[in-house]
């Protein structure tokens, strides 16, 4: 009897590990594909295929084609706020830097995923979480220079922080302008300094 039952967790371990796997496999197929500016116009038969699974493979695992997506975008999430919130928060230089190697690994994924608002709710809905998630971040990394101010005059602080750090000021400066990024730090820093520096 003990022989029989024996290999039934190494079964269902194996098993576990194919799915995780398969699992996996999609996930990485929806990010590619969003990514590389494709999604709107691929189908569920051509992510499985990436994937090397069926079709029906990925609605066992997903259910859809969105929440596939929607999945996928969620992962990446957990990493983005790792590395967003390892800024040193009052450190101008600092936080300069890590908004650029934020931008650097992530920031045309974001440019899409903007584009995104007016084109499926999932994308609309991250797209409006992503720039909640700026909002929040700018508040953390910049907390000692906003803090005292009130009203309208940390309001106006805190808007302008948030435009300086965007992504599409990062894109402008890096890739319309092609300035290398010693300059585009430099140029940054040199910015919310002055911002910061302003009479309350």
């Amino acid at each position: 009897m003990s022989a029989e039952i024996t290999p039934r967790p190494y079964r269902q371990g194996a098993r576990a590990q194919a799915a995780q796997r398969t699992r996996a496999a999609l996930l990485e197929a929806a990010d590619e594909e969003f990514y590389e500016g494709r999604w709107q116009s691929t189908s569920l038969t051509v992510l499985a295929k990436r994937a090397g699974v069926t079709k029906q493979t990925l609605l066992r695992h997903f259910g859809s084609k969105e929440e596939l997506l929607l999945q996928a975008l969620v992962q990446n999430a957990g990493k983005v706020l790792d590395e967003r919130w390892s800024a040193p928060s009052g450190d101008i230089g600092g936080v300069v830097e890590n908004l650029l190697a934020h931008y650097e690994s992530w920031g045309e994924r974001s440019m899409r995923m903007g584009a995104g608002q007016g084109g499926p709710r999932v994308l609309a809905e991250i797209a409006r979480v992503a720039r909640q998630v700026h909002y929040n971040w700018v508040e953390f990394a910049f907390a000692p220079q906003l803090k005292g101010l009130r009203g309208r005059a940390r309001a106006r602080r805190r808007a302008a922080l948030i435009a300086l750090c965007d992504v599409q000021t990062w894109w402008v400066l890096s890739h319309d302008l092609a300035l290398p990024r010693a300059e585009v730090h430099r140029i940054l820093v040199e910015l919310i300094e002055g911002l910061v520096a302003e009479p309350k």
